[in-house]
């Protein structure tokens, strides 16, 4: 058995007691893995364990590096008091009141006249984020030398998570007060702020854990991430990558019933690299009497909640008169079509697509505003972007057996980042029974170390 085994099955066995009592267990029944460690005697103070159990337990007089019960001291050391409990609670609900709080922007934001109701609500999800990491601070303040010296390590990643969501929050909040702050560039601070927030509640549930309070993994805020899974959808010969991660968070239990959060991310900026190639293959044609379409470049970018594709291409209309092909009509153009991302009724990705701009001379023009070309173009591009989502961001693949079948997606957006990448998100929930519950969060822990996989689908 490893240390940290170890370490962990004397976690199970004392979470939720006192140290009193704790002591009194121990020495009377003292868990079968202390008789299970090895065949080899330890040594504490003056007695000797030998064989299957203890024998000759004196009173201690220090703890050497052979000692089996080492581990044990080390996790009684940094185990919360009832007093650290009851801060440890209040400062988990602080953090997911921050959360809600954040929610609630973000849903403001997305609404159409924002007004002065942005900026209260910025002021609300400000003083809930202050209240969070002031409870975290004075938690780890509260620290006695033995748990400050055992969670050292574990401080060090809260503290920075601390550090990362006081840095994002301060960007948005800056946003916010700036009343020329564009819509896009403020959805994409909330986004990276739900980011930072969800480590931040991350790294406390794991204190929690090493501090032995039972709630810590069990409370209605647990957080699991999702490993990364790659897809590639291929084009003819144009292989195109998907990875798809996401987060899966324990929320209220009710009538039977537990609701857990999710939230799912594909990462399309290999489809925003070759968008030109991809709408080569879907849009290119050369009839010989009729239509001829050729794809000079094209451009995918984010413009949040939807998304931007701008193609530019060379068009020519020809005729036949018996044997002789002519030339009826040519010319460039450029269009712009507008992707909104939703739920359809079936649960799966829908795009909702909108012709903006067109800039064309002539025929071309009308064509492209109002006439087949246009709405064949729109109607390509669209089932060229839903295919490759689809299929290369297989989300159900992203979830654990347990989940399929159980998860329901209630919103989509598209989302940028500072880099420019596009990433399409979904947000949903996944409703279990108390039946299903141990299988479901078993299976999350057992995914968060899961290493990325690879597949392979081929569009029709």
């Amino acid at each position: 058995m490893s240390r940290n085994e170890f370490r962990n099955m004397f976690r199970r066995c004392i979470s939720g007691l006192s140290v009193v009592v704790l002591g009194a267990v121990v020495l009377v029944y003292p868990c079968a893995m202390l008789a299970q460690r090895g065949a080899g005697g330890g040594h504490t103070g003056g007695g000797v364990a030998g064989g299957d159990g203890l024998s000759g337990v004196g009173k201690p007089t220090g703890v050497d590096a052979k000692d089996d019960l080492r581990d044990f001291h080390e996790v009684m050391a940094v185990q919360a008091t009832s007093q650290q409990i009851i801060a440890y609670d209040l400062m988990l609900k602080s953090t997911a009141a921050a959360s809600t709080e954040l929610q609630a922007f973000r849903e403001q934001l997305g609404k159409e006249n924002r007004g002065s109701e942005l900026a209260s609500r910025g002021l609300t999800l400000n003083q809930a984020l202050e209240k969070a990491r002031t409870l975290n601070r004075g938690f780890l303040d509260g620290f006695s030398e033995p748990q400050k010296s055992g969670l050292k390590e574990i401080s060090k990643r809260l503290i920075k998570a601390d550090s990362d969501l006081a840095q994002q929050a301060n960007a948005l909040d800056q946003q916010v007060r700036e009343a020329k702050a564009p819509a896009p560039q403020i959805a994409t601070s909330a986004q990276s702020l739900d980011h930072a927030l969800t480590s931040f509640q991350s790294e406390q549930l794991d204190l929690g854990a090493e501090m032995s309070i039972g709630s810590a993994k069990n409370g209605q805020d647990s957080a699991f991430n999702l490993p990364p899974v790659k897809n590639s959808v291929n084009f003819e010969h144009q292989p195109i990558s998907i990875t798809t991660s996401g987060v899966i968070s324990k929320g209220a239990a009710a009538g039977g019933q537990n609701t857990f959060k999710l939230e799912l991310i594909a990462d399309l900026s290999d489809l925003q690299q070759n968008i030109t190639e991809v709408l080569h293959t879907q849009l290119d044609k050369a009839e010989r009497c009729g239509e001829r379409i050729a794809i000079q470049s094209a451009t995918l970018t984010p413009l949040e909640p939807k998304s931007l594709v701008v193609v530019q291409l060379h068009y020519e209309r020809w005729a036949c008169f018996g044997r002789e092909a002519n030339e009826m009509a040519e010319g460039n153009g450029t269009i712009e079509v507008k992707l909104t991302p939703s739920v359809a009724e079936d649960g799966g990705l829908r795009l909702t697509p909108e012709i903006g701009r067109v800039e064309a001379e002539g025929l071309i023009g009308e064509l492209l505003r109002s006439g087949s070309l246009g709405d064949t173009l729109r109607d390509k591009i669209t089932e060229s972007l839903l295919s490759t989502v689809r299929k290369g961001g297989d989300f159900n693949a992203t979830l654990p057996p347990a989940a399929r079948g159980n998860a329901t997606l209630h919103r989509a957006q598209f989302q940028g980042t500072g880099s420019g990448k596009l990433l399409v998100v979904l947000d949903g929930v996944i409703l279990v029974s108390n039946d299903q519950v141990t299988s479901l969060t078993s299976e999350l822990k057992g995914r968060s170390s899961t290493p990325e996989t690879v597949q392979e689908t081929v569009p029709r």
